[in-house]
């Protein structure tokens, strides 16, 4: 007898009726003997048939069941029944199995009558217990072995682990689909506990006790559990990312409802899928802080064209010019600039040129007004913060640093950052790396940093109150920017800049101002430095009402104090005018070069003789053309 023959007399003996469809052509190719007397037809009847015969009226889901069957290998179905027999069956369920053969496939299905098996079981147990035949442990193992025989095609063929389990945790069986995911082979799992081997401790390798375990939740209170957040752990130590179903296995005696003896587990390994999810949701929140970046950025930049900011800096000064000089040599390079002066004398105007002047200009420059951030907040708003770092961290927030990455961060009033915190800004210079507020992601930051104040650090490091680490961190190039009243010769370019600036503000033709409103422009003090010009210049535009313009200027002599007393009214033989002024200034100065050998600087100098700094006195000496003798 050859193999092929003997397979065919073994499925014609089979105690369940079942037949063998080609699904491409709808025909019946094999049915055994049991399925010709479960249906009451012939052989011949069945075979010169299509399996659509046998389902006239429910061809769709016929068609939907054939299709899992193709494509998972196996299936069940309750829903399709037959009618066209004489006496059809009640209660129906047909098992479907894919078989592959010769480059074509055909499905194996088996039909069971529900009420006969039912009928069969409540038989064998009556028949069992009337005969006191085996005790409660034999008929687990005996079920057991039932569940594996009746669907061993089923358990060879699918592609999800199915494993079983007693009422004591201990495996029965285990399918090959099983031993492939976890690496163990059948032998090593049957007999002993499954719990001990594969799924003792939870993902972060936590102990998982048995109290906890779903898994045994099925046999002791009869209840499905569907799991999908679990690891089962390979029989190399690694973790397996499982999604899992474990199903109680119900013991009916006559009269009873049923006792749970133990479980069957039904598996798939989700772990690729899981990295998959977890990589989305990493590229998810690149995307979300990206965007949050850019619309800070657009928010930036927006800002800076609402303001009409001027990154070019105005004066023909001695000071200024200066100062275009350090900025041309230190705008190239990423060296952190300090940049000291009193308020409103244009250090942020100088930070804007430097930042214009490097190889980052293509980037944004990132402002921070130390002076107006909260003490508390002052970490969440240098580095940002995760969402839930602290009450009211609703999302996720991208920090300064990380706004300013390949840019320029500038630190304006730098002298108000809060001691507590100085440190770790001292490491992010140094290392240029930071953790956001509740986050242990360390995050690297490639910012070269600006920093400004109008405090002397020196004094402050002198009280403890700034870091001198610090301080020699920012100061690695000084910048001074000297207040206007010393640089006088700066104001007739910077009033008629702010002045045309108000002009195209108002809308008003272009204004101009006059000799002497020149001359009283310089002859004020300042105490508000250029700020203070830039707002006399445009309260005098929109006083002007589309004429002159009128200052409104305090009187130059008048000494700055909460009570100010009036100027006495000087008699007119005292008063000079300008032109006498200047020759005045200028007897002064050519005196003091001349008790000086003509040197300006220096400890014996002429500006240390009249008091002023040499910048100061080299400004004057220019504006009143002398030529110092040799």
């Amino acid at each position: 007898m050859t193999d092929s023959t003997l397979y065919h007399r073994l499925f014609d003996l089979g105690l369940e009726p079942a037949l063998v469809v080609d699904p491409l052509s709808d025909r019946i190719v094999a049915v055994n003997a049991e399925c010709c007397r479960f249906l009451k037809q012939s052989r011949a009847w069945l075979l010169q048939g299509r399996l659509t015969t046998l389902f006239p009226d429910q061809v769709p889901a016929l068609v939907v069941f054939t299709e899992s069957v193709l494509a998972k290998g196996r299936d069940r179905t309750r829903t399709l029944r037959i009618d066209n027999t004489d006496t059809g069956p009640g209660r129906l369920e047909i098992g479907g199995v894919r078989m592959d053969r010769d480059d074509r496939q055909f499905l194996v299905l088996t039909l069971y009558d529900l009420d006969e098996r039912d009928r069969r079981d409540m038989d064998a147990q009556a028949e069992t217990y009337l005969r006191g035949g085996i005790d409660a442990w034999n008929r687990t193992q005996a079920l057991f072995r039932e569940i594996e025989q009746e669907n061993h095609l089923i358990l060879h063929a699918a592609g999800e682990g199915i494993y079983g389990v007693d009422a004591e945790g201990v495996t029965t069986f285990v399918n090959p689909a099983a031993e492939q995911i976890l690496g163990w082979n059948a032998a090593d799992l049957v007999g002993h506990r499954m719990h001990g081997l594969v799924h003792h401790s939870h993902a972060d390798g936590s102990h998982y006790p048995d109290s906890d375990c779903p898994i045994y939740d099925a046999f002791r209170n009869g209840a499905i559990r569907k799991v999908d957040n679990e690891v089962f752990w390979h029989k190399d130590g690694s973790s397996i990312w499982v999604e899992y179903t474990s199903t109680p296995i119900l013991d009916r005696p006559i009269g009873d409802k049923g006792v749970p003896v133990g479980a069957v587990i039904v598996f798939r390994d989700v772990t690729r899928r899981r990295e998959a999810e977890e990589r989305l949701h990493l590229a998810l929140q690149e995307v979300s802080q990206l965007r949050e970046r850019l619309e800070l950025e657009n928010a930036y930049l927006r800002e800076e064209i609402r303001g009409d900011l001027q990154h070019d800096l105005i004066g023909r000064s001695a000071a200024t010019q200066a100062v275009i000089h350090q900025v041309r040599l230190v705008g190239p390079t990423d060296a952190p600039v300090l940049i000291t002066g009193e308020s409103g004398t244009g250090k942020e105007l100088v930070a804007r040129a430097i930042h214009q002047a490097s190889q980052r200009a293509d980037r944004p420059l990132i402002r921070v007004n130390c002076a107006a951030i909260p003490r508390d907040l002052f970490e969440s708003e240098f580095f940002g913060h995760v969402r839930g770092a602290f009450t009211g961290a609703l999302r996720d927030r991208v920090g300064r640093f990380e706004l300013a990455h390949g840019g320029t961060l500038f630190l304006d009033e730098v002298g108000e950052i809060p001691l507590e915190l100085q440190g770790k800004l001292l490491r992010v210079l140094q290392e240029g790396q930071f953790e956001r507020v509740g986050d242990e992601r360390t995050r690297e930051a490639d910012v070269r940093v600006i920093a400004a104040t109008n405090r002397d650090l020196k004094a402050e490091m002198q009280k403890r109150s700034f870091r001198e680490d610090l301080y020699f961190r920012l100061a690695v190039f000084p910048i001074e920017c000297a207040p206007l009243r010393i640089r006088t010769d700066d104001i007739p370019a910077l009033a008629a800049h702010f002045l045309a600036a108000a002009c195209r503000k108002l809308g008003q033709p272009n204004l101009g101002l006059t000799p002497e409103d020149m001359d009283r422009l310089r002859r004020y003090v300042w105490p508000g430095n250029v700020r203070e010009l830039q707002n006399v210049i445009e309260r005098s535009a929109i006083l002007a009402g589309g004429g002159r313009p009128r200052l409104d200027l305090p009187d130059y002599t008048m000494p700055i104090g909460p009570e100010p007393p009036r100027p006495a009214i000087a008699p007119a033989e005292s008063v000079l005018t300008e032109a006498q002024r200047r020759d005045r200034d200028r007897s002064n100065i050519l005196a003091a070069l001349a008790a000086s050998a003509n040197r300006v600087s220096g400890p014996s100098g002429a500006a240390a003789l009249l008091g002023m700094k040499p910048t100061t006195l080299a400004s004057r000496i220019k504006a009143l053309g002398i030529v110092p003798r040799r």
